[in-house]
């Protein structure tokens, strides 16, 4: 019998067969699963060729988490294919170009992020709520919004607004039986991922730091979190961010052995605008009257300093971004598999 035996799914964000959400449906079938996928737009019939991918092709139904419409008339379109729901993975997310350069993105630009890649979360509760009986569970992807990441500026500050949306709605689902958990994962490159500006720089560090490691073409590992999480196992979770990265969120300086077999990305020193010298190890306040004071490191400053040092290596990303986060494409695509 398997994990998920006789349980019935909504699954969005399915955009390739490389997708966390397209993984967690592979696997949802495998552990006994009916899955159904969203998708709309022109990327409708993408998810539609992907979906003949799965062990068995799944139903795709239109929904765009901007669509009132859509919202509204969700559950009666899906009790064509499916008679209730036992869970719900949330892989939504967009933002607009401008809104990953944090000082000049406007706020129309910020607005599009934060509804697509938060608002939605409870929008698609509310929507899907009508199908789930108590024992029911919605999942989503975030990416670790502890942090001010380089490079993900207003797309950082939807995740913390997504993850606190989360609690909220474990807040008020929870009486109702139904749970709702969030996997943050590690960076994996898909197609959301690579349309975000210098993102791979995260790829170069994270296994560095990882005492796990990690394997940036791998979206299995967070894939099984979230079909856990939709399983009976976790009858009294809620609330929660289960962290699948390798171990990065618990650590402070990477481990030299793994830094090694990786290769050096150099100490680096950077002279910032505002009078501070860093380096990977330590943090140089110089003072009014120019004496420095030193201090170490905390966890989080080195590895956002490291994936700086990488982002500033490189060129910036002049080029128009992947038709994934092009808004004519629609707009919300698969958000988080790492993104």
């Amino acid at each position: 019998m398997g994990l998920l035996e006789g349980k019935r799914l909504l699954v969005t964000g399915v955009l390739m067969d490389s997708s966390i959400a397209f993984h967690v449906a592979r696997l949802a079938q495998d552990e006994g699963a009916q899955v159904v996928l969203t998708s709309f737009g022109r990327t409708m019939k993408i998810t539609q060729t992907i979906a003949k991918r799965l062990p068995q092709p799944a139903p795709v139904i239109e929904l765009d988490v901007q669509d009132t419409e859509h919202l509204d008339t969700l559950a009666e379109r899906l009790v064509e294919h499916v008679d209730g729901l036992d869970g719900v993975l949330h892989s939504i997310g967009f933002a607009p170009k401008g809104a990953f350069d944090f000082m000049t993105a406007s706020w129309e630009d910020v607005a599009t992020a934060v509804h697509v890649s938060a608002y939605s979360l409870k929008a698609l509760a509310v929507a899907a709520l009508p199908l789930m009986a108590p024992g029911s569970s919605v999942v989503g992807l975030t990416f670790d919004a502890k942090f001010a990441w380089p490079v993900y500026d207003w797309m950082g500050v939807a995740k913390a607004a997504f993850e606190s949306t989360s609690r909220y709605c474990a807040r008020e689902l929870g009486p109702k039986g139904i749970r709702c958990n969030l996997v943050a994962a590690g960076p994996v490159r898909t197609t959301a991922a690579k349309s975000i500006p210098g993102f791979e720089a995260f790829e170069q560090v994270w296994d560095t730091r990882a005492p796990l490691g990690w394997d940036v073409r791998d979206a299995e590992p967070a894939a099984r979190a979230c079909v856990a999480l939709m399983s009976d196992w976790f009858p009294a979770t809620t609330g929660e961010i289960v962290h699948v990265d390798g171990g990065v969120h618990a650590m402070g300086q990477e481990r030299t052995d793994r830094s090694a077999q990786a290769g050096q990305h150099g100490a680096g020193v950077r002279l910032l605008d505002v009078g501070v010298v860093v380096t990977h190890q330590h943090l140089v306040l110089r003072r009014d009257d120019g004496v420095p004071v030193e201090r170490p490191l905390e966890p989080h400053e080195a590895l956002a300093e490291q994936v700086a040092q990488l982002a500033l290596a490189r060129q910036p990303h002049d080029g128009p971004l992947l038709d994934a986060v092009q808004r004519p494409l629609g707009g919300a695509v698969e958000a988080d598999d790492g993104a």
